[in-house]
């Protein structure tokens, strides 16, 4: 039986940098975070125990790839998840791990 050439002339460069930007654990945790609404960043920094150089390096990359954006109000920086398209991975990850989708309470504060 022949092999199907269906999907062959696709280009996934832009769909395996969103993997790449992904693939790591804190940005993981911190896209989970942001499911079901907007945080401080020093919020993000302070419930995921780590330093504030650290999420902010995590952040940075997330922005750059238009993941999340930031809005600045004074000395206040909020984050929110802006991807449609990271949104829908993340509540495939979730489903197929078997985790519930955060919610309010139980996301970042």
């Amino acid at each position: 039986m022949p092999k199907s050439k269906v999907g062959l002339n696709i280009d996934f460069e832009n769909e395996a940098e969103l993997l790449k930007v992904m693939s790591h654990p804190v940005r993981l945790r911190i896209v989970h975070g942001l499911l079901s609404r907007s945080a401080y960043v020093k919020d993000i920094w302070t419930r995921l125990d780590m330093s504030q150089s650290a999420v902010s390096q995590h952040l940075s990359i997330l922005r750059n790839y238009g993941v999340v954006e930031c809005v600045r109000t004074g000395t206040r920086a909020t984050y929110s998840l802006t991807s449609p398209t990271v949104r829908r991975l993340m509540r495939v990850l979730l489903d197929s791990a078997g985790r519930p989708e955060p919610t309010q309470e139980t996301t970042l504060n």
